[in-house]
């Protein structure tokens, strides 16, 4: 079996006859003469590489501003009012919390924020998906309603789709309430991955609830992927199916990729991959969802009135 070198092994060597053990904390300098404490490490703000997610973080904030301060002043026109409107503002209040979550991760680790940042990331970003789920069931049942016949247009009226947003929150709770109840996330030393450093790291507690919590956000997103994918070829005017289908698209990539970059990176950098996944995550729903929308209501004004409509019945867009 091949040995690691000695300044690996975190051995110094007294002399030619006697070598020492270094403590996990330290490390043995060049010459292995004497034992050197590790620097401690974790993604500070400071760093260039914390700077710049934290400077990301900063730039979508504002651009989820500049949309929601479009869609408000616009709120009456019909494509503002297409699809929910209501879910359209509660899903930019999420991508906010979702983009803040980011933030947990990084700066010196804590007890509180070990455990905020698994449980926030989960929530929230269920509370995000079930509402693309949502607004994609909306316009299944909008078009659907132009056909004879009464239940789909009470199915519309009732807001039958909005109940999939609890639903959805409510499993997630729980498998994030079983997680903190049973091993909760908590600060940890690791001094192993990177033999001169003392990386401060958020310890899952148990991987597995962490896998659960991410594999039912996975399989959420894929299931909104489907049912928007399948209603993208619905007719065109305010029908959000293509940028809904393209939005969970991005969001599926990124998460698909996000596992095993993860598993192979150390450290700070492991927590920089998580959040950019979420930085990237979050802005692929902010950007194929509201930038096309808010393209159309500043760019395609003639097209922004409920002659657009005439294809539909005039209470169908305000149910939308």
């Amino acid at each position: 079996m091949e040995m690691g070198s000695a300044e690996e092994l975190g051995v110094v060597l007294w002399d030619a006859k006697q070598c020492v053990q270094c403590p996990a904390q330290e490390y043995p300098n060049h010459e292995r003469t004497h034992c050197l404490p590790k620097p401690v490490t974790f993604l500070a703000f400071e760093d260039a590489l914390g700077a710049v997610m934290a400077c990301m973080t900063l730039c979508f904030f504002v651009l989820r501003a500049v949309v929601l301060g479009v869609l408000v002043k616009h709120r009456d026109i019909p494509i503002a009012k297409a699809n929910n409107q209501a879910l359209s503002f509660i899903l930019l209040i999420s991508l906010l919390l979702c983009f803040l979550c980011s933030l947990l991760f990084i700066g010196y680790p804590n007890t509180a924020t070990c455990v905020l940042q698994q449980v926030a990331f989960g929530l929230v970003f269920t509370v995000a998906v079930s509402i693309v789920l949502a607004k994609t069931i909306t316009v299944i049942l909008a078009f659907k309603a132009m056909r004879p016949g009464r239940t789909m247009r009470c199915l519309l009226r009732s807001g039958a789709s909005n109940s999939v947003i609890p639903i959805c929150f409510l499993f997630q709770m729980i498998i994030c309430g079983i997680w903190w109840g049973t091993s909760p996330p908590f600060v940890d030393i690791d001094s192993h991955s990177e033999p001169r450093n003392l990386n401060i790291v958020c310890n899952k507690g148990s991987v597995t609830a962490f896998y659960c919590v991410l594999g039912y956000l996975g399989s959420l997103a894929l299931g909104s992927f489907t049912v928007a994918f399948l209603a993208r070829n619905l007719p065109d005017t305010f029908n959000e199916a293509k940028f809904l289908t393209f939005s969970m698209l991005v969001f599926c990539s990124v998460w698909v990729t996000f596992v095993p970059v993860y598993l192979s990176t150390k450290g700070k950098f492991m927590v920089a991959v998580e959040v950019f996944s979420i930085l990237a995550s979050s802005a692929g729903l902010l950007g194929y969802i509201f930038v096309p929308k808010c393209y159309n209501i500043l760019m395609r004004p003639d097209e922004n009135s409920w002659k657009a409509l005439k294809f539909l019945k005039t209470d169908v867009p305000n149910k939308m």
